[in-house]
């Protein structure tokens, strides 16, 4: 009789970026006081967002719906110029909780604007970072929506060009759609350092080293979570026979599990720990008890809150 396992994937969940995000809505609140608006979702997750309502937090798309001299908190994804302009309009008390990984990014398109490069974005249309970024320099930046998108690319001179790209990409797309470009633009350029975020890389690493084992690879994510879509991707790529996204472990569909011998599991880089241990005693309780963690990566890097969130919280004694 064959062994029912779990390979379950690290580095997964949280990141450094989201991890401060989070936090920095938490320690908001304990200084300022609920409620406290939020900009979009903080991060692409279900879980996170609800918890944070229960806290206080009032999560709203535009910075209109915030009433004037409020505490106003921007996503980890980053924003445009113009909202951080609507916001001192407003009198609002802004915390730019935007992952520094993301701030390099419209830094660099910036850097590419102010001399003059046509700036080739690659990422998803709609994505809340490819506004934020494509918001930096909305006159030099044009979008290049995955590697068919590469056919109707026009720039005004092929010797100045460079390409970016959203954080929470597929490697490998990403790269075939650079590729197409080169092909089309020989001296295209590229960031000074990748700007896939390594939290996006190490997790789809750690998928393609155990999907070829899997009958099955469930991620932990929600659906607007770019990073965690690309995990399901990456994961049938590399060789599993099904992979599906869950928000939740009640989300896992008994017959998913029918004549599979080996799990996989992971999560997007939004996902706290607990909604991954509930599918672990999920599948425990269907007989996949024996779990082995699948090590590809160690991951060290911690981001500092917000310089003025910092500094209020010192003031308020709040650690």
């Amino acid at each position: 009789m064959s062994t029912k396992r779990v390979l379950l994937a690290k580095p997964r969940g949280y990141c450094a970026g989201v991890d401060r995000a989070v936090v920095t809505v938490e320690k908001a609140l304990e200084v300022y006081g609920p409620p406290i608006y939020v900009r979009k979702e903080i991060v692409h997750n279900k879980h996170v967002v609800s918890t944070l309502e229960a806290k206080g937090a009032i999560f709203v798309e535009e910075n209109e719906e915030v009433p004037v001299g409020a505490t106003v908190i921007f996503s980890a994804h980053g924003v445009a110029p113009v909202v951080h302009d609507e916001a001192k309009a407003r009198e609002l008390r802004a915390i730019d909780a935007t992952c520094p990984l993301v701030t390099k990014v419209h830094n660099e398109a910036r850097r590419y604007a102010a001399e003059d490069y046509d700036i080739l974005l690659i990422g998803h249309e709609g994505h809340e970072e490819v506004i934020g970024t494509s918001g930096e320099a909305p006159e030099h930046i044009q979008l290049v929506d995955g590697p068919d998108d590469v056919a109707n690319v026009k720039v005004r001179d092929p010797e100045k060009v460079v390409w970016l790209s959203q954080t929470t990409l597929s490697v490998d797309e990403t790269m075939e759609t650079v590729e197409r470009l080169r092909a089309k633009l020989p001296l295209l350029q590229a960031p000074p350092s990748d700007d896939i975020c390594y939290a996006t890389q190490n997790r789809q690493l750690a998928v393609k080293e155990m999907a070829g084992e899997c009958g099955l690879v469930i991620v932990v994510g929600s659906r607007n979570s770019s990073n965690s879509v690309r995990l399901v991707e990456v994961a049938l790529g590399a060789g599993a026979n099904a992979s599906y996204l869950v928000d939740f472990a009640h989300e896992i569909d008994e017959s998913w599990l029918e004549g599979v011998d080996t799990v996989g599991v992971t999560s997007g880089a939004s996902v706290p720990d607990e909604l991954v241990q509930e599918v672990l005693r999920f599948l425990a309780e269907r007989g996949y008890g024996e779990v082995t963690e699948i090590d590809s990566a160690e991951e060290k890097l911690v981001f500092s809150l917000p310089q003025d969130l910092k500094r209020d919280m010192k003031k308020a004694g709040v650690s």
